[in-house]
């Protein structure tokens, strides 16, 4: 049995060669664990589409959207503290959030995709959007709700965890700022000592600088560094929706404490009934919008939105997927566009995360994500 899941696995770092080969990605970083046993870990091709920079198992990654999982973390910390709950309104914490039929909206509304408000990368074009407070101004300001919470689930990319990052630091018991409570209530007790909010200087020398390779549509702008995605080599960031690094191993050490409960190296973030409530599908048959638009282009068969709270989760069904079709119904996880996944399925009690480079296009992701998710779990024999 032992020799079938090393040849499966054998078969993972096969496919990814192949796939970087192609030209599919410049390369990844996988670190897959089953019941706390790290089976397989690597660095597989290269930087830089050319091929001269060659990935380390240690390399820093611009993590996108996955920075939004430890804003939903902090959430359901803090409702576990009593400082609100999921069925609080957003207005009673932030009051600036008014306006129907926006103001309805729940804590539960925002880490659901369902608080009424439609996907915006930024809430005013050319604006820098490495600046909480100017992020949650401008998103006060310019998004408005379209359909009453609850009634449909569009993707979020940056409003809903700018308002709950802000929540946080207005609730905070120690006045922190943002980079600060992350570091302090998350990276640092998991010992995630390669995360951070905005490049850390000292993971510079270790960063892989985002290829976007056209895929990604808006500018990341940072007013203390020139480019047109800037914000991902600033260290002075605060970006609950997009602005952390990290690397697979710190992401592995992340879903570990997921897969354990809430828990990991004696040291508890969440309770293992949050966990479970998390990791169920709440959004019922709603498609979500933005991926919608993504299976419609590529011919799909359009899958259910299936959001947990704070996750998505795979639930039931064949059908394009990130987390592939092997996985459990309550296997749950998050993406970074295009380069970056983790997931946990607590039946094959499996941990995974992924880093990659050479930004992939919405369709091209979920393919290439879902292969190798279906490859390891096929390997857990």
């Amino acid at each position: 049995m032992a020799n079938v899941w090393h040849e499966r696995l054998e078969t993972l770092h096969e496919v990814i060669l192949a796939d970087i080969a192609r030209g599919d990605y410049f390369g990844a970083v996988l670190t897959v664990g089953r019941g706390g046993e790290v089976v397989f870990a690597g660095a597989f091709g290269a930087e830089d589409g050319e091929g001269e920079r060659p990935l380390r198992y240690q390399s820093v990654f611009s993590i996108f959207s996955v920075t939004k999982a430890f804003t939903n973390v902090l959430i359901m910390k803090a409702i576990e503290e009593g400082r609100f709950a999921l069925t609080t309104k957003v207005k009673d914490v932030l009051p600036e959030f008014t306006g129907a039929p926006r103001e309805d909206a729940t804590f539960y509304h925002l880490l659901t995709h369902t608080a009424g408000m439609p996907g915006v990368w930024t809430p005013k074009p050319g604006m820098f959007l490495d600046r909480l407070q100017e992020l949650y101004e401008a998103s006060i300001e310019n998004v408005a709700g379209e359909v009453p919470p609850g009634t449909r689930c569009d993707y979020s990319p940056l409003v809903n965890h700018v308002l709950m990052g802000t929540a946080l630091v207005r609730t905070d018991p120690q006045g922190r700022d943002y980079q600060t409570l992350l570091h302090q209530d998350l990276f640092a007790p998991l010992g995630m000592n390669s995360t951070s909010m905005g490049l850390r200087p000292d993971l510079r020398d270790r960063h892989v600088k985002p290829d976007m390779r056209g895929t990604v549509p808006i500018q990341h702008l940072s007013r203390n560094i020139e480019g047109d995605h800037a914000l991902f080599e600033d260290p002075a960031v605060e970006a609950p929706h997009v602005g952390c690094a990290s690397t697979s191993e710190d992401l592995y050490r992340f879903s570990e404490m997921l897969r354990r409960g809430g828990e990991l190296d004696e040291v508890r973030i969440l309770s293992p009934a949050m966990i479970r409530l998390a990791r169920k599908v709440h959004t019922g048959d709603m498609p979500n919008q933005l991926y919608k638009r993504v299976a419609e282009n590529a011919g799909w068969q359009v899958p259910p939105a299936n959001q947990g709270i704070g996750f998505q989760v795979r639930g039931t069904g064949v059908f394009h997927h990130l987390f592939g079709s092997l996985a459990s119904p309550e296997t749950f996880g998050n993406y970074g566009a295009g380069s970056t996944m983790f997931w946990v399925d607590p039946e094959a009690d499996v941990s995974f995360a992924l880093c990659s480079a050479g930004v992939m296009t919405q369709a091209a992701n979920i393919e290439r994500c879902g292969k190798l998710s279906d490859i390891a779990l096929s390997a857990m024999i």
